[in-house]
Protein backbone atom coordinates (compact mmCIF):
# COMPACT_ATOMS: atom_id res chain seq x y z
CA UNK A 1 0.00 0.00 0.00
CA UNK A 2 2.99 2.28 0.78
CA UNK A 3 5.85 3.80 -1.57
CA UNK A 4 8.46 3.84 1.22
CA UNK A 5 10.69 0.85 2.18
CA UNK A 6 9.30 -0.31 4.80
CA UNK A 7 11.71 -0.96 8.07
CA UNK A 8 10.22 -3.72 10.02
CA UNK A 9 12.30 -6.40 10.81
CA UNK A 10 11.16 -9.53 12.24
CA UNK A 11 12.00 -11.09 15.46
CA UNK A 12 10.91 -14.62 15.76
CA UNK A 13 11.69 -17.43 13.10
CA UNK A 14 7.77 -17.59 13.16
CA UNK A 15 7.89 -14.33 12.42
CA UNK A 16 10.25 -14.18 9.70
CA UNK A 17 9.07 -17.36 7.81
CA UNK A 18 5.13 -15.86 7.68
CA UNK A 19 6.76 -11.89 6.87
CA UNK A 20 8.52 -13.77 3.80
CA UNK A 21 5.33 -15.29 2.46
CA UNK A 22 2.94 -12.86 2.98
CA UNK A 23 5.08 -9.40 4.27
CA UNK A 24 1.30 -8.29 5.90
CA UNK A 25 2.79 -6.91 8.65
CA UNK A 26 5.56 -5.47 7.15
CA UNK A 27 3.32 -3.32 5.23
CA UNK A 28 0.88 -2.20 8.40
CA UNK A 29 3.87 -0.74 9.59
CA UNK A 30 5.47 0.85 6.59
CA UNK A 31 1.72 2.36 6.41
CA UNK A 32 0.81 3.44 9.57
CA UNK A 33 3.89 3.08 11.83
CA UNK A 34 6.72 4.33 10.29
CA UNK A 35 5.11 6.51 7.62
CA UNK A 36 6.50 10.13 7.59
CA UNK A 37 4.21 12.74 8.02
CA UNK A 38 3.90 16.53 8.09
CA UNK A 39 4.88 17.63 11.49
CA UNK A 40 2.11 20.62 11.22
CA UNK A 41 -0.88 18.61 10.85
CA UNK A 42 -3.69 20.16 12.51
CA UNK A 43 -7.09 18.59 13.51
CA UNK A 44 -8.89 19.07 11.17
CA UNK A 45 -6.26 15.73 9.64
CA UNK A 46 -8.25 13.92 11.55
CA UNK A 47 -11.50 13.39 10.10
CA UNK A 48 -9.58 10.76 8.00
CA UNK A 49 -9.64 8.59 10.92
CA UNK A 50 -13.28 9.19 12.25
CA UNK A 51 -14.56 8.53 9.48
CA UNK A 52 -12.99 5.51 8.79
CA UNK A 53 -14.24 4.62 12.77
CA UNK A 54 -17.99 5.75 11.57
CA UNK A 55 -17.79 3.70 8.12
CA UNK A 56 -17.04 0.47 10.60
CA UNK A 57 -19.92 1.76 13.13
CA UNK A 58 -22.65 1.70 10.02
CA UNK A 59 -21.27 -1.41 8.51
CA UNK A 60 -21.78 -3.09 11.91
CA UNK A 61 -25.26 -2.04 13.22
CA UNK A 62 -26.34 -2.27 9.92
CA UNK A 63 -25.72 -6.03 9.13
CA UNK A 64 -27.42 -6.53 12.89
CA UNK A 65 -30.46 -4.67 11.62
CA UNK A 66 -30.39 -6.63 8.88
CA UNK A 67 -30.87 -9.86 10.80
CA UNK A 68 -34.20 -8.40 12.11
CA UNK A 69 -35.67 -6.33 9.34
CA UNK A 70 -38.11 -7.40 6.51
CA UNK A 71 -38.02 -5.95 2.89
CA UNK A 72 -41.35 -5.71 2.73
CA UNK A 73 -44.05 -3.09 1.80
CA UNK A 74 -46.45 -4.68 4.03
CA UNK A 75 -43.47 -5.96 7.05
CA UNK A 76 -41.05 -3.07 6.50
CA UNK A 77 -42.68 -0.45 9.34
CA UNK A 78 -43.80 -2.95 11.33
CA UNK A 79 -40.23 -4.71 11.39
CA UNK A 80 -38.46 -1.33 11.99
CA UNK A 81 -41.11 -1.09 15.25
CA UNK A 82 -39.85 -4.71 16.39
CA UNK A 83 -35.86 -4.04 16.34
CA UNK A 84 -37.08 -0.76 18.47
CA UNK A 85 -39.40 -2.20 20.94
CA UNK A 86 -38.82 -6.39 21.32
CA UNK A 87 -34.84 -6.60 19.77
CA UNK A 88 -32.24 -6.68 22.68
CA UNK A 89 -31.07 -3.05 22.42
CA UNK A 90 -32.32 -3.05 18.86
CA UNK A 91 -33.43 0.50 20.07
CA UNK A 92 -29.23 1.36 20.42
CA UNK A 93 -28.39 -0.09 17.34
CA UNK A 94 -31.28 1.78 15.21
CA UNK A 95 -30.33 4.95 16.61
CA UNK A 96 -26.93 4.47 16.47
CA UNK A 97 -27.63 3.63 12.24
CA UNK A 98 -30.13 6.56 12.04
CA UNK A 99 -27.93 9.29 13.44
CA UNK A 100 -24.38 7.43 12.73
CA UNK A 101 -25.46 8.49 8.40
CA UNK A 102 -25.73 12.21 9.85
CA UNK A 103 -22.40 11.95 11.98
CA UNK A 104 -20.59 10.58 8.57
CA UNK A 105 -21.77 13.60 6.81
CA UNK A 106 -20.63 15.93 9.29
CA UNK A 107 -17.36 14.30 9.27
CA UNK A 108 -17.02 14.35 5.36
CA UNK A 109 -18.72 17.82 4.77
CA UNK A 110 -15.08 18.87 7.17
CA UNK A 111 -12.85 16.72 5.30
CA UNK A 112 -14.34 18.32 2.16
CA UNK A 113 -13.71 21.70 3.16
CA UNK A 114 -10.65 21.08 4.50
CA UNK A 115 -9.69 19.81 1.01
CA UNK A 116 -11.29 22.38 -0.75
CA UNK A 117 -9.59 25.66 1.56
CA UNK A 118 -6.24 23.69 1.63
CA UNK A 119 -5.58 22.98 -1.41
CA UNK A 120 -5.37 19.21 -1.26
CA UNK A 121 -6.84 18.33 -4.60
CA UNK A 122 -3.49 19.63 -6.63
CA UNK A 123 -0.93 17.84 -8.36
CA UNK A 124 -0.21 14.99 -7.51
CA UNK A 125 -3.32 13.90 -5.54
CA UNK A 126 -5.58 14.55 -8.42
CA UNK A 127 -6.93 10.31 -8.47
CA UNK A 128 -6.71 10.77 -4.22
CA UNK A 129 -9.19 13.37 -4.88
CA UNK A 130 -11.48 12.16 -7.35
CA UNK A 131 -11.47 8.68 -4.91
CA UNK A 132 -12.99 10.48 -2.42
CA UNK A 133 -15.45 12.34 -4.82
CA UNK A 134 -16.59 8.72 -5.74
CA UNK A 135 -16.74 8.08 -1.63
CA UNK A 136 -19.00 11.13 -1.30
CA UNK A 137 -21.58 9.87 -4.61
CA UNK A 138 -21.55 6.47 -3.02
CA UNK A 139 -22.33 7.95 0.71
CA UNK A 140 -25.34 9.65 -0.77
CA UNK A 141 -26.73 6.64 -2.96
CA UNK A 142 -27.26 4.57 0.42
CA UNK A 143 -28.17 7.36 2.36
CA UNK A 144 -31.14 7.95 -0.18
CA UNK A 145 -31.59 4.04 -0.44
CA UNK A 146 -31.53 3.78 3.55
CA UNK A 147 -33.82 6.81 4.24
CA UNK A 148 -36.57 4.62 2.41
CA UNK A 149 -36.44 1.52 4.23
CA UNK A 150 -38.33 2.42 7.60
CA UNK A 151 -41.06 3.06 4.80
CA UNK A 152 -42.75 5.50 6.64
CA UNK A 153 -44.40 8.77 5.38
CA UNK A 154 -41.23 10.55 4.22
CA UNK A 155 -39.35 7.42 3.50
CA UNK A 156 -41.80 6.61 0.39
CA UNK A 157 -42.69 10.16 -0.57
CA UNK A 158 -39.32 10.80 -0.39
CA UNK A 159 -38.39 7.80 -2.85
CA UNK A 160 -41.25 9.11 -5.03
CA UNK A 161 -39.94 11.75 -5.59
CA UNK A 162 -36.64 11.25 -6.28
CA UNK A 163 -37.12 8.10 -8.87
CA UNK A 164 -39.83 10.10 -10.65
CA UNK A 165 -36.90 12.86 -11.03
CA UNK A 166 -34.62 10.65 -12.30
CA UNK A 167 -37.33 9.74 -14.78
CA UNK A 168 -36.65 13.01 -16.44
CA UNK A 169 -32.94 11.73 -17.61
CA UNK A 170 -32.99 11.72 -21.03
CA UNK A 171 -32.72 8.09 -23.05
CA UNK A 172 -32.21 5.94 -19.72
CA UNK A 173 -34.27 8.10 -17.68
CA UNK A 174 -37.12 5.71 -17.60
CA UNK A 175 -35.35 2.35 -17.56
CA UNK A 176 -33.57 3.53 -14.64
CA UNK A 177 -37.08 4.33 -12.69
CA UNK A 178 -38.66 1.21 -13.88
CA UNK A 179 -35.00 -0.78 -12.82
CA UNK A 180 -35.18 0.84 -9.28
CA UNK A 181 -39.40 0.62 -8.83
CA UNK A 182 -39.66 -3.22 -10.59
CA UNK A 183 -42.99 -1.93 -11.41
CA UNK A 184 -45.36 0.84 -12.54
CA UNK A 185 -44.96 2.50 -9.27
CA UNK A 186 -43.44 2.46 -5.64
CA UNK A 187 -44.23 -0.42 -3.90
CA UNK A 188 -43.03 -3.44 -2.66
CA UNK A 189 -40.61 -4.56 -5.48
CA UNK A 190 -38.58 -1.44 -4.94
CA UNK A 191 -38.03 -1.50 -1.83
CA UNK A 192 -36.85 -5.25 -2.02
CA UNK A 193 -34.17 -3.27 -5.03
CA UNK A 194 -33.56 -0.37 -2.26
CA UNK A 195 -32.49 -2.72 0.74
CA UNK A 196 -30.50 -5.28 -1.55
CA UNK A 197 -28.27 -2.25 -2.84
CA UNK A 198 -28.35 -0.23 0.66
CA UNK A 199 -26.81 -3.52 1.98
CA UNK A 200 -24.23 -3.83 -0.81
CA UNK A 201 -23.23 -0.17 -0.98
CA UNK A 202 -21.40 0.30 2.37
CA UNK A 203 -18.73 -2.84 1.15
CA UNK A 204 -18.28 -0.74 -2.10
CA UNK A 205 -17.58 2.49 -0.60
CA UNK A 206 -14.92 0.33 2.01
CA UNK A 207 -13.21 -0.61 -1.41
CA UNK A 208 -12.81 2.72 -2.67
CA UNK A 209 -11.51 3.80 0.84
CA UNK A 210 -9.06 1.09 0.36
CA UNK A 211 -8.05 2.63 -2.90
CA UNK A 212 -8.13 5.76 -1.09
CA UNK A 213 -5.96 5.29 1.28
CA UNK A 214 -3.51 3.61 -1.04
CA UNK A 215 -3.63 6.71 -3.15
CA UNK A 216 -2.78 8.47 0.05
CA UNK A 217 0.00 6.65 1.24
CA UNK A 218 1.94 7.25 -2.46
CA UNK A 219 1.84 10.60 -2.90
CA UNK A 220 1.84 11.37 0.90
CA UNK A 221 -0.49 13.64 2.74
CA UNK A 222 -0.75 17.52 2.27
CA UNK A 223 -0.79 19.73 5.03
CA UNK A 224 -1.42 23.15 6.11
CA UNK A 225 1.02 25.10 3.91
CA UNK A 226 0.80 23.30 1.26
CA UNK A 227 4.62 22.69 0.96
CA UNK A 228 6.25 19.06 0.53
CA UNK A 229 8.29 17.33 2.67
CA UNK A 230 11.95 18.05 1.70
CA UNK A 231 13.58 16.57 4.46
CA UNK A 232 13.34 13.97 7.33
CA UNK A 233 13.19 17.74 10.18
CA UNK A 234 10.00 18.01 7.98
CA UNK A 235 8.17 15.13 9.27
CA UNK A 236 7.60 12.22 11.84
CA UNK A 237 6.45 8.85 12.21
CA UNK A 238 2.74 8.37 11.75
CA UNK A 239 3.08 6.31 15.31
CA UNK A 240 2.54 7.44 17.54
CA UNK A 241 2.21 11.37 16.78
CA UNK A 242 -0.70 10.87 14.15
CA UNK A 243 -2.03 7.49 15.76
CA UNK A 244 -2.42 9.50 19.32
CA UNK A 245 -3.92 12.66 17.54
CA UNK A 246 -6.52 10.62 15.42
CA UNK A 247 -7.25 8.50 18.72
CA UNK A 248 -8.27 11.62 21.07
CA UNK A 249 -10.38 13.03 18.10
CA UNK A 250 -12.23 10.18 17.09
CA UNK A 251 -13.26 9.41 21.22
CA UNK A 252 -14.00 13.52 21.00
CA UNK A 253 -16.51 12.90 17.53
CA UNK A 254 -18.12 9.83 19.47
CA UNK A 255 -18.45 11.78 22.67
CA UNK A 256 -20.53 13.87 20.50
CA UNK A 257 -22.39 11.05 18.83
CA UNK A 258 -23.61 9.82 22.15
CA UNK A 259 -25.14 12.75 23.06
CA UNK A 260 -27.40 12.24 19.77
CA UNK A 261 -28.12 8.81 20.31
CA UNK A 262 -29.12 8.98 24.21
CA UNK A 263 -30.53 12.74 24.32
CA UNK A 264 -31.67 13.78 20.63
CA UNK A 265 -32.20 10.31 18.78
CA UNK A 266 -35.26 11.39 17.23
CA UNK A 267 -33.91 15.85 16.39
CA UNK A 268 -32.42 14.69 13.22
CA UNK A 269 -35.23 13.09 11.43
CA UNK A 270 -38.74 13.48 10.28
CA UNK A 271 -41.85 13.14 12.53
CA UNK A 272 -43.89 11.83 9.58
CA UNK A 273 -41.23 8.72 8.94
CA UNK A 274 -43.13 7.31 12.34
CA UNK A 275 -46.35 7.64 10.17
CA UNK A 276 -46.98 4.41 8.23
CA UNK A 277 -46.11 5.29 4.50
CA UNK A 278 -49.76 5.84 2.53
CA UNK A 279 -49.45 6.06 -0.81
CA UNK A 280 -53.16 7.98 -1.00
CA UNK A 281 -52.22 10.73 1.72
CA UNK A 282 -49.34 13.18 0.42
CA UNK A 283 -47.02 14.90 3.19
CA UNK A 284 -47.71 18.65 3.52
CA UNK A 285 -43.60 19.46 3.16
CA UNK A 286 -41.73 16.67 1.61
CA UNK A 287 -38.23 17.35 2.73
CA UNK A 288 -34.98 14.61 2.34
CA UNK A 289 -32.61 14.61 4.99
CA UNK A 290 -30.24 17.62 5.82
CA UNK A 291 -27.21 16.66 4.39
CA UNK A 292 -28.95 16.49 1.05
CA UNK A 293 -31.04 19.65 1.37
CA UNK A 294 -28.41 22.21 -0.47
CA UNK A 295 -28.41 19.89 -3.36
CA UNK A 296 -32.46 19.51 -3.02
CA UNK A 297 -32.69 23.61 -3.13
CA UNK A 298 -30.17 23.16 -6.19
CA UNK A 299 -32.70 20.87 -8.13
CA UNK A 300 -36.13 22.99 -6.81
CA UNK A 301 -34.02 26.52 -7.99
CA UNK A 302 -34.45 25.46 -11.80
CA UNK A 303 -37.95 25.63 -13.47
CA UNK A 304 -37.48 23.23 -16.05
CA UNK A 305 -37.59 19.84 -14.33
CA UNK A 306 -34.57 18.16 -16.83
CA UNK A 307 -32.28 21.40 -15.83
CA UNK A 308 -32.85 20.83 -12.45
CA UNK A 309 -31.52 17.10 -12.38
CA UNK A 310 -28.30 18.25 -14.46
CA UNK A 311 -27.76 21.12 -12.02
CA UNK A 312 -28.18 18.91 -8.91
CA UNK A 313 -26.01 16.26 -10.20
CA UNK A 314 -23.49 18.78 -11.43
CA UNK A 315 -23.16 20.23 -8.11
CA UNK A 316 -21.16 17.02 -7.35
CA UNK A 317 -19.57 16.00 -9.95
CA UNK A 318 -18.20 19.43 -10.88
CA UNK A 319 -15.78 19.15 -7.12
CA UNK A 320 -14.14 16.48 -9.10
CA UNK A 321 -12.93 19.23 -11.37
CA UNK A 322 -11.45 21.38 -8.91
CA UNK A 323 -8.03 19.95 -9.96
CA UNK A 324 -7.86 21.45 -13.00
CA UNK A 325 -9.96 24.62 -12.70
CA UNK A 326 -8.30 26.05 -9.97
CA UNK A 327 -5.40 27.89 -11.43
CA UNK A 328 -3.37 29.14 -8.15
CA UNK A 329 0.27 27.52 -7.82
CA UNK A 330 -0.21 27.92 -4.22
CA UNK A 331 -2.23 25.46 -1.93
CA UNK A 332 -3.17 26.71 1.03
CA UNK A 333 -5.67 29.72 1.64
CA UNK A 334 -3.39 30.51 4.14
CA UNK A 335 -1.43 32.39 1.91
CA UNK A 336 -4.25 33.45 -0.18
CA UNK A 337 -5.89 36.28 0.79
CA UNK A 338 -8.14 37.12 -2.10
CA UNK A 339 -9.40 33.58 -2.51
CA UNK A 340 -9.78 32.84 1.39
CA UNK A 341 -12.63 35.65 0.97
CA UNK A 342 -14.47 33.80 -1.76
CA UNK A 343 -13.61 30.63 0.08
CA UNK A 344 -15.65 32.11 3.41
CA UNK A 345 -18.58 33.30 0.89
CA UNK A 346 -18.66 29.49 -0.61
CA UNK A 347 -18.96 28.27 2.73
CA UNK A 348 -21.58 30.47 3.57
CA UNK A 349 -23.53 29.58 0.40
CA UNK A 350 -23.74 26.02 1.19
CA UNK A 351 -25.38 26.47 4.53
CA UNK A 352 -27.60 28.87 2.82
CA UNK A 353 -29.08 26.44 0.33
CA UNK A 354 -29.17 23.87 3.12
CA UNK A 355 -31.71 26.28 4.82
CA UNK A 356 -33.22 27.13 1.55
CA UNK A 357 -33.85 23.39 0.57
CA UNK A 358 -35.92 22.84 3.96
CA UNK A 359 -38.06 25.99 2.67
CA UNK A 360 -41.27 25.58 0.40
CA UNK A 361 -40.39 26.46 -3.09
CA UNK A 362 -42.31 30.25 -3.29
CA UNK A 363 -41.78 33.40 -3.23
CA UNK A 364 -37.79 34.72 -2.08
CA UNK A 365 -37.21 31.39 -0.98
CA UNK A 366 -37.04 30.36 -4.72
CA UNK A 367 -34.89 33.70 -5.52
CA UNK A 368 -32.17 33.39 -3.01
CA UNK A 369 -31.89 29.94 -4.04
CA UNK A 370 -31.28 31.13 -7.62
CA UNK A 371 -28.63 33.41 -6.09
CA UNK A 372 -27.25 30.61 -4.09
CA UNK A 373 -27.03 28.40 -6.36
CA UNK A 374 -25.59 30.88 -8.93
CA UNK A 375 -22.48 31.52 -6.69
CA UNK A 376 -22.08 27.75 -6.10
CA UNK A 377 -21.24 27.09 -9.67
CA UNK A 378 -19.45 30.79 -10.28
CA UNK A 379 -17.16 29.41 -7.52
CA UNK A 380 -15.20 26.56 -9.31
CA UNK A 381 -16.39 27.95 -13.17
CA UNK A 382 -15.28 31.79 -12.38
CA UNK A 383 -13.57 32.42 -8.73
CA UNK A 384 -11.00 29.14 -8.82
CA UNK A 385 -9.86 29.89 -12.41
CA UNK A 386 -9.70 33.99 -12.38
CA UNK A 387 -8.13 34.73 -9.00
CA UNK A 388 -5.92 31.94 -9.21
CA UNK A 389 -4.54 34.17 -12.20
CA UNK A 390 -4.63 37.12 -10.78
CA UNK A 391 -3.73 36.80 -7.04
CA UNK A 392 -0.42 37.76 -5.50
CA UNK A 393 0.08 35.03 -2.36
CA UNK A 394 2.10 35.59 1.05
CA UNK A 395 5.28 34.24 0.43
CA UNK A 396 5.29 30.99 2.02
CA UNK A 397 7.93 29.31 4.95
CA UNK A 398 11.04 27.80 3.38
CA UNK A 399 9.66 24.65 4.71
CA UNK A 400 7.15 22.54 6.69
CA UNK A 401 10.02 23.13 9.79
CA UNK A 402 10.01 26.65 9.35
CA UNK A 403 6.16 27.05 9.08
CA UNK A 404 6.93 25.83 12.62
CA UNK A 405 9.42 26.66 14.49
CA UNK A 406 9.76 30.09 13.19
CA UNK A 407 13.19 30.98 10.44
CA UNK A 408 16.13 30.15 11.32
CA UNK A 409 15.77 27.71 14.19
CA UNK A 410 16.26 23.57 14.16
CA UNK A 411 15.03 21.28 16.29
CA UNK A 412 16.89 18.48 18.10
CA UNK A 413 16.21 14.94 18.43
CA UNK A 414 13.46 15.53 21.24
CA UNK A 415 11.29 17.58 19.01
CA UNK A 416 12.27 20.87 20.66
CA UNK A 417 14.01 23.87 19.22
CA UNK A 418 17.52 23.75 19.18
CA UNK A 419 19.09 25.75 22.34
CA UNK A 420 15.61 26.00 24.00
CA UNK A 421 16.04 25.87 27.68
CA UNK A 422 14.90 23.19 29.69
CA UNK A 423 12.26 24.03 32.46
CA UNK A 424 14.11 24.04 35.79
CA UNK A 425 13.83 21.43 38.28
CA UNK A 426 10.91 22.33 40.79
CA UNK A 427 11.54 20.68 44.40
CA UNK A 428 8.82 18.96 46.36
Amino acid sequence: MSAHATTYVPKSRLAKWFESRLPIVGLVHSSFIAFPVPRNLNYFWTFGAILVAMLASQIVTGVWLAMHYQPSGTEAFNSVEHIMRDVNYGWLLRYMHANGASMFFIAVYAHMFRNLYYGSYKAPREVLYILGVIIYLLMMATAFLGYTLPWGQMSFWGATVITNILAAIPIVGDTIQSLLWGGYSVGNPTINRFFSLHYLLPFMIAGVVVLHVWALHVTGQNNPTGIPIKSGKDAVPFTPYATIKDVFATVVFFAFFAYWIFLQPNYLGHADNYIPANPGVTPAHIVPEWYFLPFYAILRAVPDKLGGVILMFGAVIILALAPWLDTSRVRSANYRPIYRQFFWVFIFCCFLLGWLGSKPPEGGYVLAARIATFYYFAHFLIVMPLVGLFETPKPLPGSILESVTGPGKQVGSSGMPAGAAAAPPTKG
